[in-house]
C-alpha cells in the first residue's frame, strides 16, 4: 500500500492516479513529489533510479515528472535509511 514519504500515513490511491495538487490528508505534504515516487533512491547521485528523468532540485515539492509512480513512501524509506545508518555505524565503530 502506498504511504506518505513524510509521515508514513497510508494513502488510498487507486491505479497511480495522483494529481499535481494532491496532498497527504494527514500531514498536508505534496504526494506527487520525488520522495513519494517508487523510483526515488536517496543512495543514488540524482536520487532517482530512472536514468532519463529530469530530476527537480526540490524533492519534496510537487512536480510534473511523467515517470512518477507512487511508491511505498515513508513506510520503506525510513527502514532503508535506518539500515544504512546501522551499517555505517558498524563500519566505523571503534574497536
Amino acid at each position: 500500500m502506498a504511504g506518505c514519504a513524510h509521515c508514513g500515513h497510508p494513502l488510498d490511491i487507486i491505479a497511480n492516479q495522483v494529481g499535481r495538487g494532491d496532498r497527504c490528508p494527514h500531514c498536508e505534504e505534496d504526494i506527487r513529489s520525488c520522495r513519494n515516487c517508487r523510483h526515488y533512491d536517496a543512495t543514488l547521485a540524482k536520487e532517482c533510479k530512472e536514468p532519463f528523468a529530469e530530476v527537480p532540485s526540490d524533492k519534496d515539492g510537487a512536480n510534473f515528472c511523467e515517470l512518477f509512480q507512487v511508491g511505498e513512501g515513508g513506510l520503506h524509506q525510513k527502514a532503508s535509511r535506518d539500515a544504512m545508518l546501522s551499517a555505517a555505524e558498524a563500519l566505523f565503530r571503534k574497536k
